[in-house]
């Protein structure tokens, strides 16, 4: 099992900036992936950034050039520097991981964005 742990969520005015973090604790093996996902009222759950141990990163078309995902693989914790963000990005935002050894994804239990205009 592991555990996510999510913080760093808020109220922000367009054009505002906001940092969130997710660490994870359990049954952590070296070769991971760790991940953000949102999902807006009324919509599905898409990506936003992913990030391997070995820092390869992918980004959602709507998160480049704005948001930057980042790993302490020493302290398991990932971040997710986001800037200019847009009334769109309003969301729940969740944190993912998977050991790639496994299929097994596990979620936070998710950080309210809200972004005003």
């Amino acid at each position: 099992q592991v555990q996510l742990v999510e913080s760093g969520g808020g109220l922000v005015q367009a054009g505002g900036s906001l940092r969130l973090s997710c660490a994870a604790s359990g049954n952590i093996f070296s070769s991971n992936a760790m991940g953000w996902y949102r999902q807006a009222p009324g919509k599905q759950r898409e990506l936003v950034a992913t990030i391997t141990g070995g820092s390869r990163t992918n980004y959602a078309d709507s998160a480049k050039g704005r948001f930057t995902i980042s790993r302490d693989n020493a302290k398991n914790t990932v971040h997710l520097q986001m800037n200019s963000l847009k009334p769109e990005d309003t969301a729940v935002y969740y944190c993912n991981f998977r050991n790639l050894i496994s299929p097994t994804l596990y979620w936070g239990q998710g950080t309210q964005v809200t972004v005003s205009s």
